[in-house]
C-alpha cells in the first residue's frame, strides 16, 4: 500500500527536516517543544485585514520544507482562490516540528485575528515518528477541532499516515483516528494529504518525502477539491 509504505518515509524525513526549514522553528522533529513558540521562532502573524481568512495549520509538509514561500500547498491555494475570484486570504500557519500537542498550544496564536473563516488542520505525522499514545493525539487534533468550533471557524481534517515501525496495530489505530474525529464533529476529511504523491521520487524531493513543485501542485489540488464547497458555504452565510 503506497500510503503505509510513504509513511515510514515520512517518519525518516521529519526526524532530521525540521532544521532546515525555511520557517524558523524546532532544529529537530523527534524533539519538538509542546509549549507554544515564542514570538522568535514562530511565523509571523499574519496582517489584520478585512478579508475571511484560511489559516493552514500544521507542521513541514504545510510550511512548505524545501520550497519558496509561493510555492507552499497553502500559496497554491490562494492562487485557486484569487483565480476563480473567491475575495479570500490564505495564512500559512506551518511550523516544521510540530507535534500536535505543540500545534495545539499554539492555537490561539494562530486564530488570533478574527476574521478567521477556516482552519485547515495538518498534524500528526511527528506524533506517529515519535510513537506518541494515538489516544493522546486524538485528544489534541479533538481539542483543536473544538477550540476552532467554538469561535464558529469550519475545520478541513488532512489525515495522515504512521511509520510501519510500530506495528500495523499501531498504524491502523492512528489512521482511524481522523476518520473517527471527522465523524465525531462533522468535519470534512482528506485521508491522506499526500494522496497520489507518497513514493513518487518524481513527485518529491531529493529528501523522499517532501513534495516537489509538482507534488505540492497535486496536494494542493487534492485540498482544494474538499475546501472549495467550504469556501461557498461561508460564501453563501
Amino acid at each position: 500500500m503506497r500510503a503505509f509504505h510513504a509513511a515510514a518515509a515520512i517518519a525518516a524525513i521529519l526526524a532530521i527536516a525540521p532544521a532546515a526549514c525555511r520557517r524558523a522553528a524546532p532544529a529537530d522533529a523527534a524533539v519538538a517543544s509542546d509549549a507554544a513558540p515564542s514570538p522568535s521562532t514562530s511565523p509571523a502573524a499574519p496582517a489584520e485585514d478585512a478579508r475571511p481568512k484560511i489559516v493552514a495549520f500544521g507542521d513541514s509538509l504545510t510550511a512548505g520544507l524545501g520550497l519558496v514561500e509561493a510555492q507552499s500547498y497553502p500559496s497554491l491555494l490562494q492562487r485557486e482562490l484569487d483565480r476563480d475570484g473567491y475575495h479570500f486570504e490564505v495564512v500559512n500557519a506551518g511550523v516544521s516540528g510540530d507535534t500536535s500537542a505543540a500545534g495545539r498550544a499554539r492555537l490561539d496564536w494562530a486564530l488570533q485575528d478574527g476574521h478567521v473563516k477556516i482552519l485547515i488542520v495538518e498534524l500528526g505525522a511527528n506524533d506517529g515518528l515519535r510513537g506518541l499514545p494515538v489516544e493522546e493525539m486524538k485528544k489534541n487534533l479533538a481539542a483543536i477541532i473544538e477550540r476552532a468550533q467554538q469561535r464558529e471557524i469550519a475545520v478541513l481534517l488532512l489525515g495522515m499516515e504512521a511509520p510501519p515501525n510500530y506495528g500495523s496495530e499501531y498504524a491502523r489505530a492512528f489512521r482511524q483516528v481522523y476518520r473517527d474525529l471527522a465523524s465525531q464533529y462533522h468535519v470534512p476529511l482528506v485521508p491522506f494529504m499526500l494522496d497520489r504523491v507518497a513514493g513518487r521520487p518524481d513527485l518529491n524531493q531529493a529528501d523522499g518525502i517532501h513534495p516537489n513543485i509538482e507534488g505540492t501542485q497535486i496536494v494542493a489540488t487534492t485540498v482544494w477539491h474538499t475546501l472549495k464547497p467550504m469556501v461557498d458555504a461561508v460564501n453563501a452565510s
